[in-house]
This record gives C-alpha cells, sequence and structure tokens, in this order.
C-alpha cells in the first residue's frame, strides 16, 4: 500500500514538474495563436497583439505538419506561406487603425479649443498609426499577388477558406486598405487644420 501512495506521488510530483515548464514559443503559427480580440480592445490589448503579430513577421514557419491548414505538397506549403504572410499583414493593418481610433479625434469642436494642443499630439499619434497601415497594406498585396499566380489557379487551401477569400478580395480590388487609410488620414489632417486655425477667440 505504502508503495503505491509513493509510486503516485512521484507519478503526481512529475506532472506538475512538467506543467511548470514555460511554453517556448519560436515558430510564426505559435505567435499568430498569441494575437487575440476583446469585445472591447483597449490601447494596451491591441499594442500586445501589434507585437505578437509582429514577432510572427519575422519568426521562421513551423514544420508543415504543424502548419494551420493542412498541407500535402510542396505547392501547397508554398500558398500557404504566401497567403499566411498576407494574413498577418492585414491584421496589423487592422490593430494599428484600432490604435489609431484611441487618439483620433473624430471633429475639432469650438469648445475644445483650450485643449488645441493636446488635441493637436492625440491626432498626429492616430495618423502615425494609419501612415503604418499603408506601409503593412503593401505588404499584404504583396503577399496577396504572390498567393494569386497563375500556378496555384486551381489550387484552393479550403481549411484557411478566410484567407483565401481576403486574397480574392484584394486581386479584385473589393478590399482596398489604401483606400480606407488615406480617407482617414485626409480627415485626420482636416481636422488638425482646424485646430491650428482656432486662437484665443475661437472661444
Amino acid at each position: 500500500m505504502k508503495t503505491k501512495k509513493i509510486i503516485a506521488s512521484i507519478i503526481l510530483a512529475l506532472i506538475c514538474l512538467q506543467s511548470s515548464f514555460s511554453y517556448f514559443v519560436t515558430f510564426k503559427e505559435q505567435y499568430y495563436k498569441l494575437f487575440h480580440t476583446h469585445y472591447q480592445q483597449y490601447p494596451d490589448d491591441v499594442m500586445e497583439n501589434i507585437y505578437w503579430l509582429e514577432k510572427a513577421v519575422e519568426a521562421d514557419f513551423c514544420n508543415p505538419q504543424y502548419a494551420l491548414a493542412k498541407i500535402q505538397d510542396e505547392k501547397e506549403w508554398e500558398k500557404y506561406r504566401y497567403l499566411f504572410m498576407m494574413h498577418i499583414n492585414l491584421k496589423l493593418i487592422e490593430q494599428h487603425m484600432r490604435l489609431g481610433r484611441t487618439w483620433d479625434k473624430q471633429v475639432a469642436y469650438f469648445y475644445d479649443a483650450p485643449w488645441k494642443e493636446e488635441y493637436l499630439r492625440d491626432l498626429e499619434k492616430a495618423e502615425s498609426c494609419y501612415q503604418a497601415g499603408l506601409y503593412y497594406w503593401e505588404e499584404a498585396k504583396l503577399w496577396a499577388e504572390k498567393a494569386s499566380a497563375g500556378s496555384f489557379q486551381f489550387l484552393y487551401l479550403t481549411e484557411i477558406q478566410n484567407w483565401e477569400d481576403e486574397c480574392y478580395r484584394i486581386s479584385v480590388g473589393n478590399l482596398d486598405y489604401e483606400k480606407i487609410l488615406n480617407r482617414e488620414i485626409k480627415r485626420v489632417q482636416e481636422v488638425k487644420d482646424t485646430f491650428i486655425a482656432m486662437n484665443e477667440e475661437t472661444y
């Protein structure tokens, strides 16, 4: 009876010891799984997501057998990598737009004049987030173009159908973040101009 208790204690100790080791994150797919969205995202949540997505961009791909879709040959592996990079850059655009909204003052009201300098600093931050989005859009388009090559014409990775859909929408022009971001940048500039024009007589 004592022997069984000892063995049980040893097994329990080994299980606890194994669970105490930290999870070592190395590959793109692992970093991508750390990216998450909440119903209500605070700036810290968004910045954390940007960090994980940037790490995913820099990291290596895992072995194809651990990919986020079933990979059966080298052609599927090639297209998977292109779609993955496109998708990551699209997510980086979304997160930068979310972060930009944190500081974005949609309208400059006359009674905002006393805090004009603070609002202008915030608008600069918002604009920088939208400008960063334009960089990621160029990257996303590049990877989407690679994934849309003629050699992949009849090849679809159904397990990541949403990535395939994103790629198709970019290729036909239905998804155009450049247009969206430039519209936001133009609006921010107009709000900034309104604030700059304010003086002591405004309020």
